[in-house]
C-alpha cells in the first residue's frame, strides 16, 4: 500500500457527521454548457466544499464536484467546467458520461433543485433527464442504465427518467452500486446497508461504520470511515478489512483499478486531495 498527497490545502468550518449530505444543469430537452473557468490553483477548488470525486474512464482525469461547480484536476491546478452550481450528487456512469444533481446559482435562471442531470461529453455540457425542480440527490450512484438516488427518499430508475420508490428504512450518506447493478451499498450511522437485488431489499452489515463507499468491480469495494480509516471488501461488502488511514476528515472518495492490479483510491479530506494504492 502506498499513499500520495497530491496537494494540501487548509480547510475551514465543515465537519462530517453521518447525515445526508455532489453538478450542473439545464432546461428540459436542451443542452447547457458554460464558459471554461480557466486554470487556477488546486487549493482554490478544494476551498469550496467537495461533495464528490470521480475519475473519467476515458483518459483518467480526476473530477471534483464542489459547492461552486465541476472541476478537472491537472497536477497542482484545477479548471472549472460549466456554470457555478452547488453539485450535491455526482456519479461517473461510464467513459465521458456523468450524472449529477444539485442547486444552480440564481444567475443561471434554472429551477432549483436541478433534478437528475446527464453529461455525455465529460462535463462540458449537461441535459436534464428528470425531476427538475423536484429532487436534490444528496447521494447518487449509477451503473450502466441503473441509477439509485436519495433525496429524502431512496429511489431507483432504469433509464434516469422514470422512478420507483425503494422501501429502505434508512438514511444513506453515500451510495455505491456494483457494475452489474445487483449489489448496492449505503453508508449509515449504524453500519453498511447492503442489497443483493438492486436495492429492493436490504440487510445491515456491521461492523464497520463507513462514511464513504465505492465499488471497484463486482466483488471489490472500498470504504472510508469517519476517522479516515480506509477499508476494503473482497466479497461485495459482506466483510471488510482495514488497510490504511487518510489524513484529515473525509469529504469524498472514489476507487478504481490502478496499475499492476492494485486498487487506486482518490479522496478529498480536510487536508487536501490524496491518492493511495492497495495491493
Amino acid at each position: 500500500m502506498t499513499t500520495k498527497q497530491i496537494r494540501t490545502s487548509p480547510r475551514f468550518g465543515f465537519r462530517h457527521g453521518i447525515a445526508v449530505g455532489s453538478v450542473l444543469l439545464l432546461l428540459t430537452g436542451c443542452l447547457t454548457g458554460g464558459s471554461d473557468g480557466g486554470a487556477q490553483p488546486l487549493e482554490d477548488a478544494l476551498a469550496s466544499h467537495v461533495h464528490g470525486v470521480g475519475v473519467n474512464p476515458a483518459g483518467g482525469v480526476v473530477y471534483l464536484a464542489t459547492h461552486d461547480g465541476l472541476y478537472t484536476v491537472d497536477g497542482p491546478t484545477a479548471r472549472r467546467l460549466g456554470p457555478a452550481i452547488d453539485l450535491m450528487g455526482f456519479a461517473v456512469a461510464g467513459p465521458g458520461r456523468f450524472l449529477a444533481s444539485g442547486h444552480p446559482s440564481p444567475q443561471t435562471g434554472l429551477p432549483d433543485p436541478a433534478g437528475l442531470l446527464e453529461s455525455t461529453d465529460g462535463g462540458a455540457t449537461w441535459r436534464s433527464l428528470s425531476r427538475q425542480g423536484i429532487s436534490d440527490f444528496h447521494a447518487l450512484a449509477a451503473s450502466g442504465s441503473t441509477v439509485i438516488g436519495f433525496d429524502s427518499t431512496l429511489v431507483r430508475s432504469g433509464d434516469g427518467k422514470t422512478w420507483e420508490t425503494l422501501d429502505a428504512g434508512f438514511v444513506p450518506f453515500a451510495l455505491a452500486i456494483s457494475p452489474s447493478g445487483q449489489t448496492v451499498l449505503g453508508t449509515t450511522a449504524d453500519g453498511v446497508q447492503r442489497s443483493s437485488d438492486g436495492g429492493s431489499t436490504w440487510a445491515l452489515v456491521t461492523p464497520p461504520v463507513l462514511l464513504l463507499v465505492d465499488f471497484v468491480d463486482e466483488t471489490t469495494a472500498v470504504g472510508v470511515a469517519p476517522d479516515g480509516q480506509v477499508q476494503i471488501s473482497r466479497d461485495a461488502g459482506l466483510t471488510w478489512t482495514s488497510e490504511s488511514r487518510l489524513d484529515g476528515e473525509p469529504e469524498a472518495m472514489t476507487a478504481l483499478w490502478g496499475e499492476e492490479g492494485a486498487v487506486r483510491v482518490v479522496a478529498v479530506t480536510s487536508t487536501g486531495l490524496h491518492e493511495l494504492t492497495i495491493g
